[in-house]
């Protein structure tokens, strides 16, 4: 099964997966983000680029000649084949910025949620969590807010 993580309490949903994916962008893992909002995954390709001045992502749209070697990739449909992880070779984690469920979270070996305070943001991550549980997926909660020094089980999304 996939390892789901929620990470729930984000101040800015899009900046924090900007940070996301530095972080592991610096540490070698391909990643491919998506949702299939073109407006909201636009205005995430604009943030890669100027989140932090002295940051610098490269990322491609999925459909790019270079998609395939490129570590990040921007995409608002999932492909059947995932990207080979460019120079790396290691298998691309996933981070799901849609509404919903991807639609190929089996293919990937691990997805990355990043939930906001919004109330709407909220209530779909609660739907995600909920369809990932019955499909026997492993669901970790990470409370990023910084509000609660308490542990990851306090971050779980209520029913």
């Amino acid at each position: 099964m996939v390892r789901i993580d929620f990470a729930f309490g984000a101040p800015d949903r899009l900046r924090m997966a900007c940070q996301v994916v530095r972080k592991h962008y610096l540490a070698g893992r391909p990643l491919v983000v998506y949702t299939q909002d073109a407006q909201e995954l636009a205005r995430f390709d604009r943030l890669l680029w100027s989140f932090e001045p002295t940051a610098f992502i490269p990322h491609v749209l999925a459909g790019d000649p270079l998609a395939a070697e490129s570590a990040v990739t921007l995409t608002s449909s999932l492909p059947t084949e995932l990207p080979g992880g460019g120079a790396t070779g290691l298998p691309p984690w996933l981070i799901n910025l849609d509404a919903g469920c991807p639609p190929t979270a089996e293919g990937y070996e691990r997805i990355l949620e990043i939930v906001s305070d919004r109330d709407d943001d909220k209530q779909a991550a609660r739907e995600r969590w909920r369809q990932y549980q019955s499909a026997g997926h492993t669901l970790n909660a990470h409370d990023v807010s910084g509000r609660a020094a308490g542990s990851a089980d306090s971050a779980r999304p209520s029913r």
